[in-house]
């Protein structure tokens, strides 16, 4: 990976490679809605009543941030990468307390993955991808019953953001 900082500063560069990071930092954005939007249709069968309301609000705005990224992916030119059709829980999800702690996961996660858009991503864009991991640390916490100190930094640690994604790998 390098180091975008001084990568930009070079003298020449047609900013085709960091359009490329932008937009491969988008389409792992986007697969970690996909995932998002999955784990929460999950969390929303066990969750207990009185947070149902909460996780249909989540699952509703990962929806909508999924549909954004899905027109932001094709105004770049590129095919939206698609859901899958199944994603493997990291735990089993048996009753409303391992489902809060699935929605915790779920946030944690997307805030990492938006953490790398909001260092991939310029202007515009990057103030849309810090509000959604500003967003995501909220719900995460709410969950957790508390915040980490670096909301989207701590799910990256050991990771390669290239290939690390959102909830869990995809079955057949």
């Amino acid at each position: 990976m390098t180091d975008r900082s001084t990568e930009s500063a070079k003298p020449g560069k047609s900013g085709k490679s960091e359009a490329s990071g932008e937009l491969t930092a988008l389409q792992a954005a986007l697969a970690a809605e996909h995932a998002a939007v999955y784990g929460y249709g999950v969390v929303g069968g066990r969750i207990g009543a009185d947070r149902r309301t909460e996780a249909r609000a989540a699952y509703d705005a990962h929806r909508a941030r999924r549909d954004a990224l899905v027109r932001e992916v094709r105004d770049l030119g590129a095919e939206p990468v698609a859901a899958s059709a199944a994603y493997a829980l990291p735990f089993p999800v048996t009753d409303a307390a391992t489902a809060v702690r699935l929605a915790a996961e779920l946030e944690g996660r997307v805030a990492g993955v938006y953490s790398d858009l909001v260092r991939a991503a310029a202007d515009g864009r990057r103030r849309e991808a810090a509000g959604a991991l500003r967003e995501a640390a909220v719900r995460a916490a709410r969950w957790r019953g508390g915040s980490v100190a670096f909301p989207g930094l701590a799910e990256r640690a050991g990771t390669d953001a290239a290939t690390s994604g959102v909830s869990a790998t995809p079955t057949m």
